[in-house]
């Protein structure tokens, strides 16, 4: 599906969170260092040039107002939006002047192509997601925890394991929300105990998320650039594991192991909330063989099993209140007075209602984002970028200070710089690549989607600087699931793909 980084028909893969200013800053400096020599990506070498130059500082200046959100109470997608405007604009200008404007139309309209199959699946996945919320999954899933009365130790191994099971399918930023509410719940006023199972729950999250298509936006990504095929992920999933043991292992040392009250909390699931669950898989499933079996894009088939939540949502409406009047009839033989209460409460399940739900904002921020990165790869920025890491530094050691880099730059625009730049390695440094960008951002707090929605959900509890008193341990387990994966798919980095 990728060709070559100075093609224009090479497609495109979108971002999500905050994102590529170092890689940015890191190519203002390169034509410094890096040979004359390089192609650019489109027609025109605008590296060089004032309009080039602009263009790095305008999407700068709008990286630096999405880091600036909490503090500017403004949404991270308005200064990507405005940012990818102008630098596009300044390319048709360039180009138009040049008297071949259909290269950069051609461009554009490539890039955008990618963002929108990324954007409908994201969307379906979300909608889902949403679905069994309003459903009541994730809420029964609490309760049950809840009610157990584990010790804290059982609570953190039990939190952590869960997130690295569910988030293959769940996606690691809803998946360490649903651990990180379970935490608050039990340990209410444990700041300690919280902090370090927020960190726990972080790790095992994005670990969890590495080995699988559905786990992080890179993922899928790369399984969508045809990289990686689907059952190929799963070759990281040891050096997943090995990630998030050595770090749990060494930080439930220091967890006092004693047993909160239990608490009593009922949730009932809403009906259709288990079909729902099973429309979902069904779901992956679809996009699974329309990509692997007829070789179609996976967003088919995520497309599709939206339609089926739409025809189950219409069964569910139809048959409301017939299943309103025989749960009344049977509740009322019971005696039953809560439920009969809660039927009052019951409204009919509506999938535009879920797709309205989604995170807009994010959603608007990978365009943003995609469009920004895109145009500063067509005017050879990252053709620049790439010759210094993988031409003149050694793939696995560029891989792993990549990872590392999006712990702050966060991995989602690291991935698109790559997938971008699309650099001659071996199938085994194409999985390091997305196991390291998958895992990085661990390393602090603001790394991932997952660490940055802890500090807000567990605010005064998990912080920053919590987080960051791990950060040796979380490294370690890095360095660990490297070597593992060095190791154990040894094979892989011969054969290229």
């Amino acid at each position: 599906m990728l060709t070559s980084c100075r093609s224009l028909n090479r497609p495109r893969h979108p971002a999500r969170w905050p994102g590529i200013s170092l890689l940015l800053l890191a190519s203002v400096f390169l034509p410094f260092f890096a040979s004359p020599a390089v192609a650019a990506t489109g027609e025109l070498d605008l590296t060089g040039s004032f309009v080039g130059g602009l263009a790095v500082v305008v999407f700068i200046l709008a990286y630096a107002l999405v880091m600036a959100e909490e503090k500017l109470h403004m949404r991270k997608s308005k200064p990507v939006l405005v940012a990818a405007g102008i630098i596009w604009g300044l390319i048709g200008w360039v180009y138009v002047k040049a008297g071949i404007p259909a290269d950069s139309e051609h461009a554009f309209r490539i890039t955008l192509l990618e963002f929108t199959e990324l954007m409908l699946f994201l969307l379906v996945a979300m909608t889902y997601i949403n679905a069994m919320d309003e459903r009541r999954v994730f809420d029964a899933l609490r309760a049950w925890m809840v009610r157990k009365g584990f010790s804290y130790r059982t609570l953190f191994w039990m939190t952590g394991v869960l997130a690295f099971v569910i988030s293959p399918v769940a996606d690691n930023l809803t998946t360490a929300l649903l651990m990180c509410a379970v935490v608050t719940k039990v340990a209410e006023g444990d700041k300690r105990f919280i902090n370090l199972a927020c960190v726990n729950i972080v790790v095992a999250a994005n670990a969890g998320g590495a080995f699988s298509p559905f786990g992080d936006i890179t993922t899928l990504m790369v399984w969508q650039a045809g990289i990686v095929h689907f059952q190929e992920f799963f070759a990281l999933l040891v050096p997943s594991i090995v990630n998030f043991l050595i770090p749990a292992a060494v930080m439930s040392v220091f967890i006092k192991n004693r047993t909160p009250a239990s608490l009593e909390e009922d949730v009932y699931l809403k009906r259709g909330a288990r079909r729902i669950i099973f429309l979902f898989l069904l779901t992956v499933a679809t996009a699974v063989a329309c990509h692997t079996l007829l070789h179609l894009p996976p967003v088919l088939g995520m497309m599709t099993g939206l339609g089926y939540l739409q025809f189950f949502g219409y069964f569910l409406r139809k048959t409301l209140p017939r299943s309103l009047e025989r749960k009344r009839t049977l509740y009322t033989q019971r005696g039953d007075w809560k439920m009969l209460e809660q039927l009052g409460s019951v409204v009919p399940f509506d999938v535009f209602n879920r797709v309205a739900r989604a995170e807009w904002d994010t959603l608007l921020f990978f365009y943003g984002v995609v469009m920004c990165v895109g145009g500063l790869g067509f005017m050879g920025y990252l053709g620049l970028l790439s010759d210094v890491l993988y031409t003149e530094w050694n793939a696995t050691w560029a891989n792993i200070a990549l990872g590392i880099i999006s712990a702050v730059v966060d991995n989602i625009p690291v991935m698109f710089a790559v997938l971008t730049m699309e650099p001659d390695m071996s199938h085994g440094h194409w999985l390091l690549i997305t196991l390291t960008a998958g895992v990085g951002g661990s390393l602090l707090s603001i790394g991932s989607a997952a660490g940055v929605a802890l500090m807000g959900q567990a605010r005064g509890s998990y912080t920053f600087m919590g987080h960051l008193r791990w950060a040796p341990v979380i490294a370690l387990g890095y360095a660990a699931s490297v070597v593992a994966h060095l190791w154990i798919n040894a094979g892989s980095f011969g054969v290229y793909g």
